[in-house]
């Protein structure tokens, strides 16, 4: 038999167990940090451009961004639930700690592939839809949110048309009596007035080589890189938090959490 601790070992071992505490503590409030970080990039894809997500057929951009507002309010949850555990010393609460850092894990890594995948197939989808969108859709009835995105899209990115100016010419609005004999419409002027769309000269409009298509998909491949950098990059540093094979959950809280952090 071993001899019995000694009050010094005792006070060492409590010492350790505090400064453990504290540390953990701090690990958790910045994985809380961490998730407001994935939460705002989902937000600001979505808030700050979200009009020009209707023009895109496809969800896939809007879904990444989805996924990642969702796995940064369960990173945030998880920072919280985690320094409940280290202070409370719980093995339930800490068994759903690591359940819920495996959710963010596949959540952001699906967020990652997800944008990487749209990555691939945007230039596609620009050039057999932007066109038809602007063709059919613009000041049509019910169709306020594309005609809004349209003119706000060649207003910022200073371009006019899908392809060039001259797709306004298949429009059906422009063939319209609504149109008052414009050639393009007035977001597409320089200097946006009322009726200036009546003169397509390029020193009234804006005429760009690659037309409105190359100046939204340079602008949604460089949210893409974002989202797809943050998702992946921060599910890889989460992946050190996950439980390791063989740790066993019925030994002390603090020493497993302990554990589950240095073993990786």
């Amino acid at each position: 038999m071993g001899a019995p601790p000694t009050a010094y070992d005792e006070k060492k071992e409590t010492c350790g167990t505090v400064c453990l505490k504290y540390l953990l503590f701090t690990f958790n409030f910045l994985f809380w940090l961490a998730g407001g970080v994935v939460m705002a990039v989902g937000i600001w894809t979505l808030v700050e451009k979200s009009d020009y997500i209707s023009l895109l057929s496809s969800v896939t951009y809007a879904a990444s961004a989805y996924i990642l507002i969702l796995a940064g309010a369960i990173v945030m949850v998880t920072g919280v639930l985690g320094c409940c555990a280290t202070f409370k010393e719980q093995r339930r609460l800490l068994r759903v700690y690591f359940v819920l850092l495996l959710c963010i894990f596949l959540l952001e890594i699906l967020a990652g592939v997800l944008a990487y995948i749209y990555y691939q197939q945007l230039n596609e989808e620009l050039k057999q839809n932007l066109r038809e969108t602007i063709v059919q859709k613009y000041r049509q009835p019910e169709q306020e949110h594309i005609t809004k995105a349209v003119d706000k899209l060649q207003q910022e990115f200073k371009c006019c048309g899908s392809n060039s100016s001259s797709d306004w010419g298949e429009s059906v609005w422009i063939r319209t009596n609504e149109a008052d004999g414009r050639l393009v419409p007035d977001s597409c002027c320089k200097t946006q007035t009322l009726g200036c769309g009546h003169r397509d000269h390029p020193s009234n409009i804006y005429k760009v080589e690659g037309g409105c298509i190359t100046k939204l998909e340079n602008f949604i491949l460089d949210h893409l890189k974002i989202i797809g950098a943050v998702g992946v990059g921060i599910a890889c540093v989460q992946e050190c938090d996950m439980s390791p094979p063989g740790v066993s959950m019925e030994r002390d809280p603090i020493q497993t959490f302990l554990m589950l952090l240095v073993y990786w």
